[in-house]
């Protein structure tokens, strides 16, 4: 990317810039190519809308880039690397779907599983000492942790470690741990980076050559490739990503600040805050809070679920990072049984700040 300011860089990387080219890199719908062609399968090399993406992406976070079908199948290809009798250090709180695989990969015998408090900066650096893959996710999802991530990816650790970070609530804007020392860096591209809430994608960025030549060899044999539609959307999602995380995260901090001192709610997890635990660490290396936060409802579990359907502006929904501001209650979700009962994932999107305080305020007291 060299010194392009990354919103500059999402604007007009991957970009032909040849005469007679379409401005907009366009949909490629296509299984096969003629022959001969360096281009023969798109399973094999992808299409020029997934190779354009992953030139954008690869840019902007300082590596090489590889697009998959789904965030799940980009972390898929990282775990299942490992040879049978590793072991894996994972935060206790981890993304659901990440957590089915650890659990999964265990019950098989195929490698054994340090579960450590991602706050807790000390037991990462020990973890470093004795394990094969350390699996970071900052911030954490739906609790909001930031890791130290200079610190940890930074330090000594015991050969053929591989760490590796999702960093999807962040966004390449906000970290880029790659910098910091990670192997590897993941995203769940069907939140910020697509934008948008209409596609599924995952991204994995690495700086060694093996690596990439290993993940992308598991990305053909599993036939995790994007889609030709869904490159095109997240590719074109990703070029209104610095607009829209600059406007979410602006709303996510007022709107933080008010809730905090909302008499029907008990607590707030945003790492912009100065009152959440892992504030300083955050403020510390990130250039951004992101637009992602939780807080608990006072009450009962029902009480924020009913809180979650009185929203009008506020969508009741899963997911997260789309423009528009979405919210649910975790512990409602398999997988998230062990989240306090009463804790509201919260998305912030793009809409009018005054706007979505006023809807949040009146779903909050018209079920108190």
């Amino acid at each position: 990317m060299s010194e392009t300011d990354p919103a500059t860089w999402l604007i007009s990387a991957g970009r032909k810039r040849e005469p007679g080219e379409p401005l907009n890199v366009a949909p490629e719908f296509a299984s096969n190519f003629y022959l001969p062609s360096h281009r023969l399968y798109s399973r094999v090399e992808g299409t020029t809308t997934s190779n354009a993406l992953e030139d954008l992406l690869g840019g902007l976070e300082g590596g090489r880039a590889l697009s998959f079908a789904s965030g799940m199948a980009a972390v898929s290809v990282v775990l299942h690397r490992l040879p049978a009798g590793s072991h894996v250090a994972v935060p206790d709180d981890p993304y659901h779907g990440v957590a089915g695989l650890i659990d999964e990969g265990e019950a098989q015998g195929r490698w054994t599983v340090s579960r450590l408090d991602q706050s807790d900066t000390s037991v990462w650096l020990e973890a470093l000492q004795t394990c094969d893959l350390v699996w970071l996710e900052s911030p954490a999802n739906p609790l909001i942790t930031v890791a130290d991530l200079p610190t940890i990816c930074g330090a000594p650790r015991k050969e053929g470690c591989l760490v590796a970070v999702d960093s999807t609530f962040a966004t390449p804007l906000n970290q880029k741990p790659l910098d910091y020392g990670a192997d590897v860096v993941m995203h769940s591209a069907t939140k910020f980076i697509g934008g948008h809430s209409d596609l599924l994608a995952g991204v994995v960025i690495t700086r060694d050559d093996d690596l990439y030549d290993e993940f992308y060899h598991r990305r053909l044999l599993y036939g995790a490739s994007i889609g030709g539609m869904e490159a095109f959307l997240t590719l074109r999602g990703a070029r209104t990503l610095s607009l829209r995380v600059e406007r979410a995260q602006e709303n996510a901090m007022i709107l933080a600040e008010r809730l905090e001192q909302h008499a029907e709610v008990s607590t707030v997890r945003y790492p912009g805050l100065p009152s959440h635990q892992t504030h300083e660490v955050a403020k510390s290396f990130m250039t951004g809070f992101g637009a992602m936060m939780s807080f608990d409802t006072t009450g009962d579990g029902a009480r924020a679920s009913a809180a979650c359907e009185a929203a009008n502006l506020v969508h009741h929904a899963t997911s997260l990072g789309g423009i528009e501001s979405t919210m649910e209650r975790r512990a409602v979700i398999e997988g998230q049984e062990g989240m306090p009962p009463t804790l509201i994932r919260f998305s912030v999107g793009c809409e009018n700040v005054e706007d979505i305080w006023a809807d949040l305020d009146q779903a909050l007291t018209s079920t108190k």
